[in-house]
């Protein structure tokens, strides 16, 4: 069989994540080619473990190199970057819930991609407090603040994900005394690395505002709806710090 360049890849490709590729019979036939993909998929499964390093934490390198061997033959890399490998990683440990009893663990491996992400991202202009220096309050409630690109936020409910994701990667001890209660999480990446701290859900409500092109008087009225008590103050200081915004704009 003739097989075009374009069909030859294709083929190639699914030989070496161990699926049926009949055209190339002769090729995979040869003992050099299961070393060839063996090499493969083990690339694949330690950028893995280095990407979701929570997670090994949690389920041990037993059940790790088993799951992650799965979704390497289910789902190859599709770009050369491995840190960007994994995005649905979460999804397919969600589906093997059955098999791992752990309802949790698809939201810390959520958190795992969003560090990966953050920590890749594009570093675009932040939002300074100095910027905001003069402005009316009326400016300010007509100002939008967009979040940039290398930050990452989520309401995780009903299990504490930050909490699980936070000791898990910093291999702390999980204290008897932490409740087991919904949280969010926010994940900010600069030339620093990624900085991360948790979040009750009128700030999690806010960026979600924030990022969906609602201005600051809006954005921040969804975030007290949602959570009556939020001291609103505290929260912009505390965004602003973390370099959550990019600089103020006006539509």
């Amino acid at each position: 069989m003739n097989l075009s360049l374009g069909q030859f890849q294709d083929a190639f490709v699914e030989a070496l994540y161990q699926r049926p590729a009949p055209a190339l019979a002769s090729l995979t036939g040869q003992a050099g080619f299961a070393v060839y993909r063996n090499t493969v998929l083990s690339g694949c499964v330690e950028a893995l473990r280095a990407n979701f390093p929570s997670i090994e934490t949690l389920v041990g390198p037993g059940w790790m190199h088993e799951v992650t061997c799965a979704y390497a033959q289910q789902t190859p890399p599709e770009d050369p970057r491995l840190i960007h490998y994994g995005a649905a990683f979460p999804d397919f440990l969600q589906a093997l819930q059955a098999s791992h009893d752990l309802p949790y663990l698809a939201e810390v491996a959520r958190l795992d991609e969003y560090w990966c992400e953050a920590f890749s991202a594009e570093q675009d202009p932040c939002l300074s407090l100095a910027e905001l220096a003069g402005m009316t309050a009326s400016d300010l409630a007509r100002g939008h603040l967009t979040p940039r690109c290398s930050v990452r936020w989520q309401w995780f409910d009903p299990h504490p994900a930050y909490s699980l994701w936070r000791v898990s990667r910093e291999g702390l001890p999980w204290s008897p005394e932490q409740p087991w209660v919904a949280e969010g999480a926010l994940l900010s990446g600069d030339s620093d690395g990624v900085s991360h701290q948790p979040l009750e859900i009128g700030a999690c409500t806010f960026l979600d505002a924030c990022a969906a092109g609602h201005s600051l008087q809006v954005a921040s009225q969804l975030a007290l709806q949602r959570q009556p008590d939020l001291d609103f103050s505290d929260l912009l200081g505390r965004l602003l710090q973390a370099k959550a915004f990019r600089p103020l704009t006006f539509a």
